[in-house]
């Protein structure tokens, strides 16, 4: 593997959301996050995580005000908010009990009532104004992948993006879909004047 430096034009790219650079960077970091992750975590559904939640704190640091000063030290900077998320998800792990086979399926409710219909055909609701609310490019994404169970090969060729950049574009697709949910279940909490 050949290391990259990195300049202020570099980062300035990043910063504009310009997506050749941050196809690169994605590319770039994938790798060197992968031979860290393959030897310190389980399961590749784990590594995805870390992967994407360090790329998402990542890209958020360096387009925040005074994110990063030195562009040089971008490859450190990665590689210890890698180190955090990993940090992060072993404490998770570590928390987490399995449930016993028996346990589990006396806890689990196989018919359906009413009110489970209701709720079902509600969140349908939900869930189809926040995506229209969404800009156009999370809707379509979320439409493709969930909602229509595309191949994402399939979604990646319309897109014009490899894997690893449409697990970036998802990423925010789901953060953007989030925080409209949690702002509309606020909303209802708490509503104004009350």
């Amino acid at each position: 593997m050949n290391f990259a430096t990195f300049d202020a034009s570099y980062v300035n790219k990043l910063r504009a959301g310009d997506a050749p650079t941050e196809q690169h960077f994605i590319t770039y970091f994938s790798e060197l996050i992968l031979l860290k992750l393959r030897s310190r975590l389980r399961s590749q559904e784990q590594i995805e995580d870390v992967k994407q939640e360090t790329f998402s704190r990542a890209l958020s640091l360096i387009r925040s005000e005074g994110g990063l000063r030195h562009a040089e030290r971008l490859g450190p900077l990665v590689n210890s908010i890698c180190n955090n998320v990993l940090m992060e998800q072993y404490r998770v792990s570590n928390r987490v009990e399995a449930l016993e086979d028996d346990a589990a399926e006396r806890l689990v409710e196989t018919g359906s009532d009413a009110l489970n219909m209701v709720n079902t055909d509600d969140t349908r609701k939900v869930v189809r104004h926040i995506l229209n609310r969404l800009n156009e490019r999370d809707r379509n994404i979320l439409q493709a992948v969930f909602l229509d169970e595309r191949d994402k090969d399939e979604v990646c060729v319309e897109l014009g993006v490899d894997r690893d950049y449409l697990r970036v574009l998802l990423h925010r697709a789901k953060g953007s879909f989030r925080a409209m949910y949690s702002k509309r279940a606020d909303a209802k909490r708490f509503p104004v004047g009350a």
